[in-house]
């Protein structure tokens, strides 16, 4: 195996660390995206959206993952650090995603409605802000995608 192999397989493991958390999200009655943000090879946070739980606008799950971040490893730059996340981030989170200096942001989903890492905008890598941000896309695309349809799908056929 090669290098990008493992890295490959690495971000298979996280994302599905991140799909649980959108699992949670979904049984809360949450849009399921979840986030996990890895330092030196493991876990130091994990979040899913909390919107309707906190009756917070920004408690998407990357702002609470960077939250924990942080305070775990004392220091709001991030540099060192890969955040996970099961949709593409909007424009708060890759705005807050830059502002905490991530290294990098592997998402599963893109989002063409909200999707501010390469699908409406890319905040994430606009050369005109002080720090860019190393972005891989599609990782467990499918799955992430298929929680996400299937929670919509079941809101939609609840209301009619």
């Amino acid at each position: 195996m090669e290098v990008a192999d493992f890295v490959q397989l690495d971000d298979e493991s996280f994302m599905a660390e991140a799909l649980k958390e959108a699992r949670i999200a979904a049984e809360e009655g949450e849009v399921p995206v979840g986030a996990v943000i890895v330092h030196e090879g493991r876990v130091i946070a994990r979040a899913h959206n909390q919107r309707e739980t906190l009756n917070d606008p920004t408690a998407h799950a990357e702002m609470i993952a960077l939250t924990q971040a942080s305070a775990t490893l004392g220091r709001w730059r991030l540099t060192d650090t890969t955040v996970y996340v099961t949709l593409e981030p909007c424009t708060m989170c890759a705005g807050a995603l830059v502002l905490a200096r991530v290294g990098r942001l592997v998402f599963a989903a893109p989002d063409p409605k909200a999707g501010a890492c390469g699908s409406l905008y890319d905040i994430v890598t606009d050369p005109r802000l002080n720090h860019r941000v190393a972005v891989t896309e599609g990782v467990l695309r499918a799955e992430a995608s298929e929680l996400l349809q299937t929670f919509f799908r079941e809101r939609r056929d609840t209301i009619s």
